[in-house]
């Protein structure tokens, strides 16, 4: 089995503050480079900048509000990320219990 592994979305969802940021929308619905960045220990460039990264990989999309703009997370995107990271976990599950086979069997010749 080939996973699709979708390596803008994983480097997206990889850093800490991208994270902290989808945490947020996810709790309030809505959130405006501002009003994100009062959460947070970043500026409000930072924040808007984070929120380009999320955009461009599809995670949230963001609808003009005066001279803000309101960020939304896009469930859909979101939850295919979720699906990716249950099939990469199986992938390693699968990986690791072959191992384990594989230990077990030459510990059982080297004991036999």
């Amino acid at each position: 089995m080939t996973l699709a592994v979708d390596d803008d979305l994983w480097s997206a969802i990889g850093d800490p503050i991208r994270r902290r940021l989808l945490d947020l929308l996810l709790a309030e619905g809505v959130g405006t480079p501002t009003t994100l960045s009062d959460r947070l220990p970043i500026t409000r460039q930072a924040v808007t900048k984070h929120l380009g990264v999320l955009d461009r990989a599809g995670l949230v999309h963001a609808t003009p509000a005066g001279r803000e703009r309101r960020y939304e997370v896009d469930e859909a995107q979101l939850s295919r990320a979720v699906r990716q990271l249950n099939e990469v976990g199986r992938s390693w599950d699968a990986r690791l219990n072959r191992i384990k086979r594989i230990a077990e069997e030459i510990q059982r010749r080297t004991n036999g």
